[in-house]
């Protein structure tokens, strides 16, 4: 009977195994939906990186690298959303687009994820919706790229491929709370504050050190740190805590949500207990750090909140005396960059300024070159050129900083040799800045995008109160522009516009600010010159002040060797010079000559202009309004393009000469670089980046009409772009010099250079003595 019952019941047992294994077999392997969540973090660390062809650093296919395996992700579902997320895990702050189809090539391998959909702010891409890992039912023709905002994260470093570490406590935001307050920007002093979940907290100053106050420091933009008086704000901080605890016993009685919640504002709330740095890291989150346990914030015992006092380096000290004492004649600059504090290095060498090759660039080399300059630790060190190409010669090679270095001349390096680099390896920077928040007092209305519109800043009447005004687009111009675009963080300046009645969506219709004259240096329209009271000809809003933005730029550069070998005189005859007559490229004694009889003495040159920047340098107007000159059978895109001067040694202008743009196109470019303008059959004019455009010395109007000229030493000088009628990332190289020594016969220039080439004390000596400056002409 037993034995029967026993077996009855192992039947019905292997009746519901056979019944329910299979099942939960089935559940198990069964891949998910479309639209279930995707497994939890798996214990393998998740890697990203960008790859494919053609691309830039921030841009491509999304490829991942899960259990040991790289792999892509597919385009269904995909959005900017996810786009943001990926951006994230690879260093950079955000996304500007996405792409599908495989536009940088197609991958190999496992296509990892598909139906991707995230909100955008979640902390990884596996935290996202998705068809679960390595469920997919697409091909390798539909992977996904991305591309990123050319702005990393604080606290990466510049590497392609980013580690992942889910950790809430990772540091990237820090700030300091001012105790006493103050109007004044920058922020120098006042309790250290890391952004911990939706708020911020303190650290606790027990074993605090100047190597962590240094750190701090040089990540808010600031160079230098000094001694704190701990025992004043020991009392400010007691007392404050005591108004603090008095405040939250009557918010127990009765008071509001919305005081209660400043009352816990105010409470000290310690999440970082020890803090250890050498006080060479770029970031507090490369320092070891030691955060409170649990999810609860601790006490400080027998301490205080971290307070820490930094040295603003000398474009943000107030004090005009102290600014002036601070401010010594740097070896080492910064150019082509958007923003204060970033852009190409370059280093000052026997006179003359020249690149450093970006071989084993490192945060720690940036960082010296930062703070050199007066700002703080680097945020990147870029590699590539990735600033633009310099010209001339290139100083430093192989450049390796400890980060303790008071100047870049005292780090180790190589001297270069032609082999070692070409400017295509330019080194350049991101700086830490200190926040000035500029951008709080200008806006942009009535653009299409956020990069353009009719600009409005913010001004204060005599009573106090503020309200938005506009700027009298009289006499506005690039250099305006690219203070405004600058001030609202958006890069170069396009366009400036003097009337803005496309864009008339705002209700903003007083003028509160003209006669706007900048430099192109400014942080701020502020900084710039403009009209005590306000005195603007056409005062209607359609006729204020506009912008068009950009994150890149040209920058348009001479090569000055090749004025200088490429020189001669030529006595043309008039009956050859007709055309350049009517193109006012001779000097106004030829009116009177005796036509068609007679000569014109020429200066004759040819000269090669590069494209050294970001952007393609294009024509302001468009090719329904070029000009078309029938005599020498070409369309002008630019009224004048060039400036070709002859200057006494006292600067007076003796002799000029002038080039409109008859035709700009790609002459010759780079290699690996094609030509985008050609002028032939009314095709497109401008200039690539990595291309230059020639302009022989045979073809008219390439000369200086120096007929009526006198024998002596002179300063031949030229100026592309003079009229700034084209943005450019730096005016300051749109000039060079010669010295030059007429006898009557013949002239010889030596010396050519590009206006910003040599150092000031060189410069000074080049102008006092022109003709004289390794001069080898007897």
């Amino acid at each position: 009977m037993k034995t029967s019952r026993w077996w009855q019941q192992c039947s019905v047992i292997s009746f519901l195994l056979a019944v329910w294994l299979p099942a939960w077999i089935m559940a198990q392997t069964t891949p998910p939906t479309q639209g279930t969540t995707s497994p939890k973090p798996q214990n393998d660390r998740l890697q990203f990186r960008l790859v494919g062809y053609p691309r830039k650093h921030n841009e491509g296919r999304i490829e991942v690298f899960y259990k040991g395996e790289w792999g892509t992700i597919c385009d269904d579902d995909f959005s900017l959303s996810n786009a943001n997320v990926l951006c994230r895990q690879l260093g950079f702050i955000s996304a500007t687009g996405w792409t599908h189809s495989a536009k940088y090539g197609k991958g190999l391998g496992k296509i990892w994820l598909d139906n991707v959909q995230c909100n955008g702010g979640e902390k990884s891409i596996e935290l996202c919706k998705s068809r679960g890992w390595g469920n997919s039912d697409c091909t390798h023709d539909e992977d996904a790229g991305v591309v990123c905002k050319d702005e990393r994260l604080p606290g990466f470093v510049d590497s392609n491929i980013i580690d992942v570490q889910m950790d809430e406590n990772k540091v990237e935001k820090v700030r300091l709370r001012p105790v006493v307050p103050t109007k004044k920007m920058p922020v120098t002093e006042g309790v250290v504050e890391i952004k911990y979940r939706n708020g911020w907290v303190q650290i606790c100053d027990v074993g605090w050190t100047s190597k962590n106050t240094r750190v701090i420091c040089g990540m808010l933009g600031f160079p230098d740190e000094k001694k704190v008086n701990k025992n004043f704000y020991k009392n400010r901080l007691r007392k404050r805590a005591a108004e603090s605890q008095g405040q939250k016993v009557k918010a127990k009685v009765h008071v509001s949500a919305g005081a209660r919640l400043n009352t816990e504002r105010q409470k000290n709330q310690y999440h970082l207990h020890s803090v250890a740095c050498v006080g060479t890291e770029v970031h507090l989150a490369a320092c070891p750090l030691e955060f409170n346990k649990g999810n609860a914030t601790g006490s400080c015992k027998g301490g205080m909140p971290v307070v820490v006092s930094c040295v603003p380096g000398p474009q943000y000290v107030h004090n005009n005396g102290l600014k002036k004492k601070l401010k010594t004649t740097s070896t080492v600059r910064l150019k082509g960059g958007a923003k204060l504090g970033e852009g190409r290095v370059e280093v000052l060498r026997n006179n003359e300024w020249g690149t450093v090759c970006d071989d084993r660039w490192t945060l720690l080399s940036a960082s010296v070159v930062c703070r050199e300059l007066g700002f703080g630790s680097a945020k990147e060190a870029l590699t590539g050129a990735r600033m633009g190409q310099g010209m001339g010669p290139i100083h430093m090679n192989e450049v390796l900083c400890l980060g303790t270095e008071k100047s870049m001349w005292n780090c180790g390096f190589k001297n270069i040799t032609s082999e070692d680099c070409q400017h295509v390896e330019d080194a350049a920077v991101r700086c830490n800045t200190p926040y000035m928040a500029l951008e709080n007092s200008i806006r942009l209305t009535g653009g299409r995008t956020r990069y353009e519109g009719r600009v409005e800043v913010l001004s204060t009447e005599a009573n106090g109160t503020r309200i938005w005004g506009l700027i009298c687009g009289g006499a506005w111009s690039t250099k305006e522009a690219m203070v405004a675009c600058r001030q609202l963080g958006l890069g170069y300046a396009n366009h400036g516009l003097q009337e803005t009645w496309y864009w008339d969506s705002s209700n903003v219709t007083e003028m509160v600010m003209s006669g706007v004259k900048c430099t192109g240096n400014e942080m701020s329209l502020s900084h710039c010159q403009h009209h005590r009271t306000v005195s603007c000809q056409k005062t209607a809003a359609k006729f204020s002040a506009g912008v068009i933005c950009s994150e890149t730029a040209s920058d348009l550069v001479l090569n000055a060797p090749l004025v200088q070998q490429s020189v001669y005189i030529e006595d043309r005859p008039l009956h050859m010079l007709y055309c350049a007559a009517e193109e006012n490229c001779l000097s106004k004694s030829a009116a009177s000559a005796n036509w068609p009889y007679g000569h014109r003495r020429l200066l004759r040159f040819s000269s090669q202009i590069h494209n050294i920047g970001r952007a393609d340098f294009r024509p302001k107007a468009g090719r329904h309004s070029w000009v078309w000159h029938a005599c020498h059978g070409h369309y002008h895109s630019m009224d004048i393009f060039t400036h070709y001067d002859l200057l006494s040694s006292n600067g007076t202008k003796v002799a000029e000469g002038h080039k409109a743009s008859f035709c700009l196109e790609d002459t010759e470019c780079h290699e690996g670089i094609s030509k985008r303008y050609e002028c032939a059959n009314f095709g497109e004019q401008g200039i690539t980046v990595g291309c230059w455009d020639l302009y022989r010395h045979d073809i008219d109007c390439q000369w200086i009409d120096i007929t009526d000229i006198k024998p002596g030493n002179y300063i031949l000088q030229i100026v592309i772009n003079p009229n700034f009628e084209v943005a450019e990332s730096d005016f300051t190289n749109n000039a060079m010099k010669c010295n030059c020594k007429y006898d009557g016969h013949r002239i010889w220039l030596h010396n050519c250079h590009m206006g910003d080439a040599f150092s000031e004390e060189a410069e000074r000596r080049f102008e006092k003595y022109p003709g004289q400056f390794n001069n080898q002409i007897s």
